[in-house]
């Protein structure tokens, strides 16, 4: 992997990067097969073979309105009896954020945390990016990225050196679930990044052990419950289903 400064003023945040992931800097445009982390005058983006991926909220704008995300499964598997303002939710598989964003519209205080340090930055950019778009502002001020495994997060938790939060929320889905050929291609990159997934039974059973009022596992509708845990109830549509388990 090579980290491409386009924007000198972004060098220091990606030598930072190149640190973490032992990757090269360079300021001059690689090859387009190579696969890339850009930093340009206004956002980070990951590339490939004419491909771009990168952190971009835009087009959540309608789904974060309350009238549309107080529909949204998630939010409905989420909250309880229609609470949500200022409870605290862990999501252990941030990825590029979307579902924490509908989480945070509806009134969740999100810690969002992903492991892979491209992916995070990605992430970090499409919210500083989202925050200059009214209609995002107050939800993304409610997001918070943390670099790292969350299963070391949650095993430090139930150690007592941190805040046990309401809801735990699981997408061991992410990245390759998506049906659109060049959204599959786009991810790809992001499969480049990934290596192996996390253990799903060391993520559900470090949730539990933690003992949040709630877990919310996102899973595809013919899926097989996550660790083999049946949950308390499911929340299921057409192309997505919600296990909701009660600790």
């Amino acid at each position: 992997m090579i980290i491409y400064v386009e924007d000198k003023r972004r060098m220091e945040e990606a030598v930072s990067l190149s640190k973490k992931i032992n990757a090269t800097v360079v300021d001059i445009e690689p090859p387009k097969e190579e696969l890339v982390v850009k930093y340009s005058k206004d956002k980070v983006a990951l590339t490939a073979d004419g491909m771009e991926m990168t952190g971009d909220f835009l087009r959540m704008v309608k789904r974060v309105e309350k009238d549309r995300w107080q529909h949204e499964l998630l939010v409905k598997a989420a909250r309880f009896k229609d609470q949500t303002e200022g409870l605290t939710l862990m999501d252990c598989t941030a990825g590029l954020g979307e579902d924490s964003l509908l989480l945070a519209a509806a009134g969740f205080n999100v810690k969002l945390f992903e492991r892979n340090y491209v992916i995070a930055a990605l992430l970090k950019s499409g919210l500083r990016r989202g925050q200059k778009i009214p209609e995002l502002k107050s939800a993304i001020l409610r997001m918070k990225v943390y670099e790292g495994n969350s299963i070391d997060e949650l095993r430090r938790i139930k150690d007592g050196a941190g805040e046990v939060p309401d809801v735990i929320y699981l997408d061991p889905m992410f990245p390759g679930r998506q049906k659109s050929a060049l959204i599959k291609k786009k991810f790809q990159l992001v499969h480049q990044l990934e290596g192996q997934n996390m253990d799903e039974n060391d993520l559900i059973q470090a949730a539990i052990d933690v003992h949040p009022r709630k877990i919310v596992i996102k899973r595809p509708p013919k899926g097989p419950y996550l660790g083999g845990i049946k949950p308390g109830y499911s929340i299921e549509g057409k192309a997505v289903r919600f296990d909701c388990i009660i600790v």
